[in-house]
């Protein structure tokens, strides 16, 4: 399997799980945390406000879902999609500092959040990277076939 290969099928595993994770909160909402729960965690105690804030919730789910939507088509036309990936994988890093406005390090160092807060900060970046560095690599390819 060659380097393009490889990433074209890391951005569609990354795709698909984060459609996962879209479905899980858009379509189970705040009362079940997802998919992830059948028990209840939260008492609502104003149910107008309960629902438009579930309905919030659910909206952000169906947005991550596009978001993975676009991942694994990118997977499929890297070369067109390419400086989306590289946006939506910088969007994704930036919404992972904005865990840290918690500021509760027991909640971000725990095992419920570290391994995304990672994923975000880290290996997102990483995959914007990887993402520049072949489409560089394209350029020359096909710079090369041009001038012969």
């Amino acid at each position: 399997m060659n380097k393009t290969n490889l990433l074209n099928a890391v951005v569609v595993i990354i795709g698909a799980a984060i459609i996962f994770l879209g479905l899980n909160i858009g379509l189970g909402g705040i009362k079940t945390l997802g998919w992830q729960s059948t028990r209840d965690f939260v008492a609502i105690t104003d149910a107008a406000t309960f629902h438009a804030h579930d309905s919030h919730i659910r909206f952000i789910g169906g947005v991550w879902f596009a978001v993975g939507a676009v991942f694994v088509i990118g997977g499929f036309a890297l070369r067109r999609l390419r400086p989306t990936l590289i946006i939506l994988s910088a969007m994704i890093a930036i919404a992972g500092l904005f865990r840290l406005s918690g500021m509760d390090t027991e909640v971000l160092f725990s095992a419920a959040i570290a391994p995304s807060l990672t994923f975000e900060l880290v290996g997102f970046p990483l995959l914007a990277w990887w993402l520049m560095a072949s489409g560089k690599r394209d350029a020359q390819i096909i710079k090369g076939v041009q001038s012969q």
